[in-house]
């Protein structure tokens, strides 16, 4: 059983078969997915899959605002968040963080991210994290504003970075890209951390996988992660399955049954 640790189904991309994807899910061995926010409009999209369990598939809510969609935020956004944190019931906050690739305004990112953090530690939520050509401002600023628990999507990093992390209790997320041949650096990394650190993930329907270039990523895709980090550290794939999906349950506080 594999456990998707993020994913945006609530994107209009999936409008037309979404129980279908979640259907070949299911047929892929996908036990759980985290379906993770990132503006205020589609917040309730997220709560309402969250509420449904299609071909046993469960979905778990995270709600946050996403650095990549600033210009759909306000300060408002900031007020509702919490509010929504309070009345629902998410496994974690986010997607937030920072993002030096597109040359959005660097300090209003920080100043959302800072927000997210508070609200973390306040409510014990863990963090869906971005970071995104910005994995040691990211590093410091959670170093600086924890201690807060949390996962790093995509990760990006060193190995030293990912040492730094771990210190914290933060988890990283490897997806499509692993499986790519010529991303040696992240496969470096791989053989290099601890199992304990690893959360797999869809980020459907993007980064999809090396087998799949050029189409919409699904979760149902997700064992393809695993296989290529079980053939990086010599182990079954079951052993990565098992070990990243309770990594995963006991990040997020969800029963396992």
């Amino acid at each position: 059983m594999y456990f998707d640790s993020h994913a945006h189904l609530d994107d209009p991309r999936f409008d037309s078969d979404r129980d279908a994807v979640l259907g070949r899910a299911a047929g892929a061995g996908v036990s759980d997915i985290v379906l993770a926010g990132v503006c205020a409009q589609r917040w309730p999209a997220i709560r309402d899959l969250s509420r449904r369990k299609v071909a046993g598939v469960r979905m778990h809510a995270s709600y946050g605002l996403h650095p990549c969609f600033l210009d759909q935020h306000d300060d408002a956004d900031l007020h509702e968040l919490e509010v929504w944190l309070a009345r629902e019931t998410p496994v974690a906050i986010g997607e937030c963080g920072l993002d030096f690739h597109d040359g959005s305004d660097p300090r209003r990112q920080q100043r959302y991210f800072l927000h997210q953090i508070g609200l973390a530690r306040e409510t014990g939520l863990p963090l869906i994290v971005h970071a995104r050509k910005a994995v040691e401002a990211v590093l410091l600023t959670l170093r600086r504003e924890g201690p807060v628990r949390g996962v790093v999507h995509s990760y990006g990093g060193s190995p030293e970075q990912a040492r730094q992390f771990w210190d914290m209790g933060i988890r990283l997320g490897l997806g499509g890209p692993l499986t790519y041949p010529r991303s040696r650096r992240l496969r470096h990394l791989v053989g290099e951390i601890p199992l304990q650190q690893l959360l797999l993930e869809s980020d459907a329907p993007d980064q999809t996988g090396a087998a799949h270039r050029g189409h919409r990523n699904e979760p149902a895709w997700l064992p393809e992660v695993a296989e290529t980090v079980a053939g990086i550290r010599d182990l079954p794939v079951e052993t990565v399955a098992s070990t990243t999906r309770a990594n995963a349950l006991h990040l997020f506080a969800i029963d396992a049954d």
